[in-house]
């Protein structure tokens, strides 16, 4: 093998290898995000489901699913009493 095919091909490991780094940790962020709304969404929807006797309702929304989403339980929480206060 000649020196200059070893040396390309380490050049090219070497690119394949910053080229997975730069996206892998972006597709991580995405995944842990869309998880998130995955998880506030189901929690919306089990408030809006039990609490519909007690007259409560949140709309679901980006802005109502990102809170539930990254917050989970407390985010809930506060959008109950949001709720309770502005209405």
């Amino acid at each position: 093998m000649e020196w200059k095919t070893v040396l390309l091909s380490l050049i090219g490991l070497f690119g394949l290898y910053l080229f997975g780094t730069i996206f892998a940790r972006p597709l991580v962020i995405v995944g842990r995000l869309s998880l998130s709304l995955i998880i506030g969404g189901v929690l919306l929807f089990l408030v809006n489901f039990v609490c519909s006797g007690l007259g409560i309702h949140i709309a679901i929304n980006p802005f109502t699913l990102l809170t539930a989403g990254i917050l989970q339980v407390p985010g809930i929480v506060l959008l109950v009493l949001a709720n309770y206060v502005v209405l």
